[in-house]
């Protein structure tokens, strides 16, 4: 990245040092912004096994395996592109298709399935004829986080490729392989030729092995999926009656005026026809519901009740976005007191711990068939449980917002948080202020009364 217009910018008496770090951390923000903290070793493996060789060229499966902890691909699910970097065309796919042919007019006789100098493949859908599918495919591009289902964490297809190398010296690598998940977000490194991989057969008595394997690294950042956040987060407890609420703006404003249609009054009388007109296309911009945040989802954490050896929270997930249906959706929290969880109510809950030793971060999703489907915004558009935690003698407070959570994810998405200043006090703390002002102003009467006498 260019940063001249940076040095442009800066004053002449601007030291050699301070342009120096000024650089440095430009850089580092650069390189670091796919990092996940909370998952440091989450990526999207691109496998692409060559398991035969054909007059022309090859036969290859092609697997993703989305070993990232708790972001998945929903629906509309993946879209996978790269360049071939000869004249290579598709003859045929099983499992997955190309959204474009391109153009075949030079072939005589058998076309081609693709033609294109950068091809774009999706996912078939379920109920797929059995002769065109493979095992992990056909299911709408949608892919499973690796922590909430490894047996769906894969998708695959097979493809026949032609006007290709037809040895492992002769075949070349396709590269610029980009991934949409739905949308951007995801940045691909180059192909690396790898070990081939090994197959068991069916009876588990024989191993087979890829010809050529060759393998692809896919980080995701938030910051390129998109420019604004996607979630909220509003507190509440029982010591205090005060409701913090998502920060104003988080995710946009409410500007009528030169927006229309940004977003919709859930009082407006037209609001079903505007839901089934938005519903006809496909498109992936959220419509929400007006509210102060204008995000399509909220997340409420309430500390709700406090016990001799334990403490309740409830937390809601809110929909207000009209356009989508979350499946499978998950909830990462991360809260110093999730090493004592003793109970959750109607969620799945798994540990994450990428550093061993700090047991202080959760994931949490939806029961099959019950709660794993957040549906779109409306009357039932919200999912609930509660967790029950165990007091530490040592760490336990409910001071200075100790009871409420460090960080909260919603399906990969880091979420807005309130400001740490806004969040609910406990009471004493403000009976103790207020007394000390009450004794302060008697005092302060009480002298200038005696002065006055004495006057």
């Amino acid at each position: 990245m260019d940063y001249s217009f940076l040095l442009r910018s800066l004053p002449k008496f601007t030291t050699s040092a301070t342009i120096m770090l000024l650089l440095l951390s430009c850089f580092s923000f650069t390189t670091t912004e796919a990092y996940d903290a909370l998952d440091p070793n989450g990526n999207i493996t691109i496998k692409w096994d060559v398991i035969s060789w054909t007059p022309d060229g090859y036969v290859a499966v092609v697997t993703m395996f989305n070993f990232q902890q708790y972001r998945h691909i929903q629906a509309p699910g993946w879209t996978l592109g790269w360049t071939w970097a000869k004249k290579e065309v598709i003859w045929s796919m099983v499992g997955g298709q190309t959204t474009e042919q391109g153009d075949c007019s030079k072939f005589k006789g058998n076309i081609p399935h693709c033609c294109k100098k950068d091809p774009t493949v999706v996912d078939l859908l379920p109920g797929t004829p059995y002769n065109l599918q493979i095992a992990n495919c056909c299911k709408g591009g949608v892919i499973n986080s690796w922590a909430q289902d490894p047996a769906t964490a894969a998708s695959s297809f097979q493809i026949s490729v032609g006007a290709a190398g037809t040895t492992n010296k002769t075949v070349r690598m396709p590269k610029n392989f980009t991934l949409k998940a739905p949308g951007p977000g995801y940045t691909c490194g180059p192909a690396k030729i790898v070990k081939p991989t090994k197959f068991f057969t069916q009876d588990g008595r024989r191993i087979t092995q890829a010809m050529m394997t060759w393998n692809v690294t896919c980080t995701y950042s938030q910051f390129l999926a998109q420019k604004t956040p996607t979630c909220c987060v509003s507190l509440s407890s029982f010591y205090n009656d005060t409701i913090v609420p998502c920060p104003t703006c988080t995710c946009g404003c409410q500007n009528n005026g030169s927006h229309p249609g940004s977003c919709v009054d859930p009082d407006a009388p037209h609001l079903a026809s505007v839901v089934s007109d938005h519903g006809k296309t496909n498109n992936l911009a959220p419509l929400v519901q007006c509210t102060s945040h204008m995000c399509p989802i909220r997340v409420h954490w309430h500390v709700k009740l406090n016990y001799k050896e334990y403490w309740r929270v409830k937390v809601t997930i809110t929909n207000f976005n009209y356009r989508m249906n979350y499946t499978q959706w998950n909830l990462v929290v991360q809260h110093p007191n999730f090493d004592n969880l003793t109970q959750i109510f109607s969620f799945n809950y798994k540990p994450l711990t990428p550093y061993q030793a700090i047991n202080d971060t959760a994931m949490l999703w939806g029961v099959k068939f019950y709660n794993d489907f957040l549906m779109q915004a409306g009357p039932f558009g919200n999912v609930q449980s509660e967790l029950l935690f165990r007091k530490d003698k040592s760490t336990f407070t409910f001071d200075k917002g100790w009871a409420f959570p460090q960080r909260i994810y919603f399906n990969g998405d880091n979420c807005v948080m309130p400001p740490p200043d806004s969040y609910p006090y406990l009471p004493n703390a403000s009976s103790r202020r207020g007394i000390s002002i009450v004794v302060l102003v008697t005092t302060l009467l009480s002298s200038l009364s005696f002065f006055t006498a004495r006057l």
